[in-house]
Parts: structure tokens; sequence; C-alpha cells
């Protein structure tokens, strides 16, 4: 990764392999493990892999698979065999019933159950994070994301049209024009008004390392912003600045997703939070795009630029938009606050902070973009 220290390159490579192997692993855990390995080093092979499974490892029965990933992993990377003892299987209890006779009541109680764990699932579906879901499932939450509204605020334009009643202003044009089939006589008086239309909305994506579990997820949900109304615009931003808008226009998400992956040259690569942002705000942003508009960045705030740029930037587009929301997977983390410096360098420049881990907190992220307000 550009920039990244030891402990953070590691991090993200053994992370995702933890993933490609079953193990759900939260952006969270990848964090602190590198935080771990830059405190205990890679020297003693023991302490890596003891950091790796107090922060990685949520549940008992993925120990014997994450030393299986452990060991290849290591193996491949450093041309050194690890073995750990190997964990003893859980012990499963189950309780069992002395009645084995179905009854109608039974049968209408079982109805009811798996009424129950349908719901449930779905339920589960729309609050789990993004970090553990399954291809299948994402793209299950794609559907899901079709349904979502995306109006953001109203904005008034310079362009004017006719009014039906009273307007902003007289149209002398049509005034003059009515008055002359009464004898020059304005019995019919005429205005325009100022038209609506809805503000332009700004998706910038991160599309680092840090963000891979993500920006799946969020690579998605901007699709669905931009084949749902028109005046939306999507970027990502890693290393470079790629803007995607084309190339998610098409309203199958397989097609539109195939388009724009290849576009990503720096997708889970480094992140250079400042350098990309002025790059936007140079060629796209401050110039007219972003102005009046509704802007929504989906970064971890995890920056090994320089952060004072980024909070430079951060306040130059906030001083043209209409809104600037910051949306943060991390911040859904049970006891996180935003002191990594980029995030600490952006947040005072920003209208919202939200979380956007599941696809619950995007829809309310959608809820906020739908309240039109006249401005």
């Amino acid at each position: 990764m550009t920039g990244a220290s030891n402990g953070e390159a590691i991090s993200v490579a053994f992370t995702r392999a933890l993933r490609e192997s079953g193990i759900a692993v939260p952006i969270s855990a990848t964090l602190n493990f590198a935080i771990a390995l830059d405190l205990v080093g890679v020297g003693d092979r023991l302490a890596p892999y003891w950091a790796g499974r107090a922060t990685l490892v949520a549940r008992p029965e993925d120990i014997e698979l994450y030393d299986r990933v452990f060991a290849a992993f290591w193996e491949q990377r450093y041309g050194q065999r690890f073995t750990v003892e190997s964990t003893p299987p859980p012990e499963t209890l189950a309780l069992d019933t002395d009645d084995d006779e179905s009854t109608d009541d039974d049968e209408e109680e079982s109805s009811k159950d798996i009424q129950t764990v349908r719901f449930s699932r779905a339920e589960v579906l729309t609050n789990k994070d993004f970090a553990d879901c399954t291809e299948a499932e994402l793209e299950e939450l794609q559907r899901m994301m079709a349904q979502l509204r995306f109006t953001t605020h109203a904005q008034r334009s310079r362009r004017q049209i006719r009014a039906k009643r009273d307007g902003d202003s007289p149209d002398l044009r049509r005034t003059i024009r009515a008055a002359l089939k009464h004898q020059g006589e304005p019995v019919e008086r005429h205005f325009r008004k100022k038209s609506i239309k809805p503000r332009r909305l700004v998706m910038i994506l991160d599309v680092s390392g840090s963000m891979e579990p993500y920006a799946r997820a969020f690579l998605r949900f901007s699709h669905a912003a931009v084949v749902a109304r028109g005046r939306v615009e999507a970027f990502s931003i890693g290393t470079r600045m790629t803007r995607l808008t084309r190339h998610l226009s098409n309203r199958d998400p397989n097609v539109a997703l195939r388009a724009a992956t290849p576009e990503m040259k720096d997708w889970s690569g480094g992140t250079r939070l400042g350098e990309t942002l002025a790059d936007f705000n140079d060629s796209w942003g401050i110039r007219g795009m972003a102005r009046g508009a509704v802007v929504v960045i989906l970064s971890d705030g995890w920056d090994r630029g320089d952060s004072a740029e980024l909070g430079e930037q951060m306040a130059r587009l906030h001083r043209v938009t209409h809104q600037l929301i910051w949306v943060n997977p991390l911040k859904a983390s049970e006891g996180y606050t935003p002191v990594a410096a980029g995030m600490a360098a952006a947040l005072p420049h920003t209208d919202l902070f939200l979380s956007g881990h599941s696809y619950r907190s995007l829809d309310h992220l959608a809820g906020i973009l739908a309240r039109s307000t006249s401005a």
C-alpha cells in the first residue's frame, strides 16, 4: 500500500485472505490488527499470531480456520513454516423432546416459526455489516438499494417559467400580447417564477485498501443513485481521482459494475485523500459541479497523506456546497472516536457525520437526501 506502514500492509493483505476463506472481519478489526503489528513487530512469529487472534477472530468456531490461513499466509510471505496447537472442536448442546407425535397445533406453530425465521433473515441482512456480507448478499442488497429514493434538496434555478398565478416577477411580453386582444387594456396580467429543480448530488467513494470491505457496497449504492435520478455524479478516490458517472449509468448493475471496476486503477491501494480531493476541487468541484450541490464522501478517513492538506481541501469544498456529508463505516464501531489525523482534519468542515456500515445506515442517508427544502 503506497505510503503505508509495514503493519498496515500486512494487516490489509492478511485480513483479505481471511475474508476470502470465509471469516468475517470488520474494518475496525483490520485497523486494530495494524496497530498491534506496529507495536509487537513480526520478528517473533507468535506475536503477530496472537495479535491477529485477539483482534480478528470473533467466533471460537473460526479459530481452526484462522490457524490454517495464518500458517499458509506466513509461509507464502516469509518462506517459513508456522504451526500451532490445534483447538478442540466446540461441543454442541441440543435439546430434544420425548413427544415425537405431530399435531395440528404443532404444524401451526411450525408455520409461525418459519415465518419468523424468514423475517429474521431479512432483518439480519438489513442490519448486517457490509464487511461480513458475501457476494450473494451484496447482490440482494443491490436489489434493495434500487428501491431507495435519492431526491436531494430542491434548488431554485435562475431560469424562469410561466406562473399560473402570482409569480416572482411580471411577464411583460405575455401581458402586452394579451392586452392587444382587449384594445390595449391590460385586463390579464401574467407572471413568471423561478423553476425548481433537484440539487446535484455528488458521491465521492474511497476505494483504498482499508475501505475494500465497504467499497463493494458503496459502489453499488452509488450505482443505485446514478440510475435513480438525474444530476448525480460519482467519483472514486484513493491515490487518484476517477469519474465513474458514465460507467455507472447502465441500469443493469452487473453491466455497470463490470464497466466501472477496471477504471479504478487504485482499487484496494493507498490513500491520499488530500491530494485526490484537491484534484476534484480543481478539475470539477469548485468550478461548478459542487457549487450548490449535496456532496457525500464515503470514507473511513484513514489517510496516509498530509492531513493539513485534507483539511484545507475540505474547507474549500464546504464553502461552495449546499451540504457536505461524510459517511464513515467505522462510526458504528463501539467506542469509536474520530481521532485519526485525516478524519480529525476533515470533520470540522462537514455538515453531517454519519455511519455507513450497513444497508439500514445507507437507507437513513437516502432519507436525509430525500427531504426536499427550498433554497
